[in-house]
């Protein structure tokens, strides 16, 4: 019996891959991935305070509510203080609707990947021209209030239909972060060309330290810590991408955010060592790449 087959990536062992050094020398590349979300009102999915999946109230509505409210602006202030590149995993619905922020967003010079329109839906059970459709659309809206293309695409829980990463090649895309199987770039075949793999953590991620792990803001800290140390030693063989994954009224509540300083300040404290950039910075970099040198290429 033939077992289904994922055909978008080959395998290729990272100790068998040529080497490379970021723009300043360095071999980490350390991307803080905020995600600014939006949700229906006591509909759709979503995060429950308890639980990851869970029917939607106004309680659980009102605590998500937080992080636009309140966390998000905890949070810049410790990027501001720690000068920080910061990219945002951004949700169409976001951007009328909460206007300080994207201006915030836009004075610091961040990233804004496009994040689905809500994460209140998937996107994976669309049918294709429904799907095209949906991120035109989400493309366009945050192209209008951003004043810029979103070259990035990240969808809310990492939803993939069996023809998302098509869409995304085609609809200009140069990069998706929505396979989390590696430390370093990496092409994803499409029926378009390829479409390059930025890493985003599924390990390293709020959402399941939090709610499915049911972990404190401190043992967060030091895991964000020890991935740090271990892939700057790792990275003296290879090139490799250190990526965080926040969300704003989780880390942003107050309790939290005191070990998230922590760590942020013993990654900002190697600034010298790492290159901090944004994933669009790293796109840019490994197309000026020559062919061969990053898997898929």
């Amino acid at each position: 019996m033939k077992l289904p087959e994922n055909d978008r990536y080959d395998y290729v062992p990272i100790n068998d891959r040529p080497v490379y050094d970021w723009p300043n020398g360095t071999r980490l590349a350390v991307v803080l991935s905020n995600n600014i979300e939006h949700f229906a009102f006591k509909a759709g999915v979503g995060l429950n305070d308890s639980a990851v999946d869970a029917d939607p109230s106004h309680r659980n509505s009102a605590w998500r509510d937080y992080g636009n409210r309140i966390g998000i602006w905890r949070m810049f202030d410790e990027f501001d203080a720690l000068d920080l590149s910061i990219s945002h995993n951004i949700n169409s619905e976001v951007m009328a609707r909460y206007p300080d922020i994207i201006a915030k967003v836009i004075e610091r010079g961040d990233e804004l990947v496009a994040h689905g329109r809500t994460n209140s839906e998937r996107s994976n059970n669309l049918w294709e021209d429904d799907e095209a459709r949906f991120i035109f659309e989400i493309t366009e809206e945050i192209t209008k209030h951003w004043g810029q293309r979103p070259t990035g695409w990240m969808g809310p829980s990492i939803a993939e239909s069996a023809v998302t990463s098509d869409l995304l090649k085609e609809a200009g895309y140069d990069y998706t972060m929505q396979w989390p199987c590696d430390d370093q770039p990496i092409y994803i075949k499409t029926r378009s060309g390829p479409i390059l793999n930025i890493p985003y953590p599924v390990e390293l991620n709020d959402v399941g330290i939090f709610a499915r792990r049911h972990n404190t803001g401190r043992q967060f800290a030091e895991m964000m810590i020890d991935q740090f140390d271990e892939m700057l030693e790792q990275s003296e063989k290879q090139p490799l991408v250190y990526t965080i994954s926040l969300h704003t009224f989780l880390v942003g509540q107050p309790f939290r955010m005191r070990a998230l300083r922590e760590a942020l300040k013993h990654i900002a404290e190697r600034r010298d060592d790492v290159w901090l950039t944004q994933p669009r910075h790293i796109a840019s970099h490994v197309a000026s790449l020559p062919d061969g040198v990053v898997p898929g290429s």
